[in-house]
């Protein structure tokens, strides 16, 4: 009896490990929330305001590593609230992003936890906004064409449904020279249907 206990513990470790070893590609589309918040060195403070993404993404790995890029289109708001007179000004955009995550993923069966970070750069696509007199025109066409942030999160798989959560940390400032600088940072949740 003992022996069969260890047969099938071997061979559902011998499962669970060629699970994770063996090279493999998907392919699946996503959509979600984030959140945005300005991180600003001026007299400006930023609240956290919701705005959506969707777009494709693709996995690449095996033995337990993989590389992710995506790509998906953003749309970003945020209010500027003036320190000076309290007014609240709110800025929206919308951006081609492109995250390049590398992460691990551990478990089996159809059920996985990811951890994944990596850079992602984003292609602004237009700058409309809706600025009040206390900004001026500080953000009004003065948007640089990109960005460049880096991502930090954590997924969960179960069979072709993924659930994200990321945080996203500003590297550069949306603005062009001549103002105070101001990155953006997000916090966004995703759910994914794999397709491949």
């Amino acid at each position: 009896m003992k022996s069969l206990y260890l047969s099938i513990a071997c061979l559902f470790a011998g499962f669970c490990a060629s699970a994770q070893i063996l090279p493999s590609f998907q392919l699946g589309v996503k959509a979600g929330a984030n959140f945005s918040k300005f991180d600003t060195e001026n007299t400006f403070s930023s609240d956290n305001r919701t705005g959506f993404y969707g777009g494709l993404w693709a996995r690449v790995g095996g033995a337990g590593v993989f590389f992710q890029p995506e790509l998906y289109i953003s749309g970003k708001k945020t209010n500027l609230v003036s320190d000076a007179t309290g007014q609240v000004n709110q800025v929206r955009f919308t951006s081609l992003d492109v995250p390049l995550l590398v992460g691990t993923k551990f478990g089996a069966i159809g059920v996985g936890l990811r951890v994944n970070t990596g850079p992602m750069f984003s292609l602004i696509l237009d700058d409309k906004q809706s600025l009040g007199q206390a900004t001026g025109n500080v953000f009004s066409g003065n948007f640089k064409d990109q960005a460049v942030s880096w991502q930090f999160g954590a997924g969960l798989d179960i069979k072709k449904l993924s659930i994200d959560a990321r945080y996203e940390l500003g590297l550069s400032k949306l603005n062009k020279d001549g103002y105070p600088p101001t990155k953006l940072n997000l916090f966004t949740i995703g759910l994914g249907y794999r397709i491949l």
